[in-house]
């Protein structure tokens, strides 16, 4: 688990990484698929690091896919969210200032299921979700998604 510590600008204590995050709404828009983390228990997008190698579209499909067993095909970029007053420390001592890319993606394959990631998962309106424990720094892109704007949000 990885605490996170927030304060002006703590962000350049840290390292740079890449994370990307999906916004899959059911068939009738109503609703976004959410999965509940394994390791603290909170819901959130599917999301992940990006790896080497890999552009942030490729990372997100993959990371939709280890995560849920859904293939993805990215529809637009919903956002770009950075975090220089927040710093994440992990225990193996890792420090991290996150930048994330948020987009819809859209089903086109596999089966949902979970994995070693999760332990549970479904679709959940916004009223839901704010009943929800959800990681914080999802709650945003979950909100920009549901705006309806036409517009990539950079925060």
């Amino acid at each position: 688990m990885a605490e996170i510590i927030r304060g002006h600008r703590v962000g350049k204590n840290g390292t740079i990484r890449v994370g990307c995050s999906a916004v899959i709404f059911d068939k009738s828009r109503e609703k976004v698929l959410l999965t509940r983390r394994e390791d603290n228990n909170q819901w959130c997008l599917p999301s992940g690091g990006m790896e080497s190698g890999e552009s942030a579209s490729e990372a997100c499909i993959r990371e939709v896919e280890e995560e849920t067993g859904l293939q993805v095909a990215i529809k637009c970029l919903i956002g770009i969210y950075t975090t220089p007053d927040e710093l994440v420390v992990y225990q193996d001592g890792n420090r991290i200032q996150l930048v994330a890319l948020c987009f819809e993606a859209e089903i086109v394959g596999g089966e949902l299921r979970l994995s070693c990631e999760t332990t549970e998962y479904g679709y959940f309106s916004y009223q839901e979700i704010q009943e929800l424990d959800l990681l914080l720094n999802h709650a945003q892109r979950i909100k920009d998604a549901y705006s309806g704007e036409m517009v990539t949000f950079i925060r």
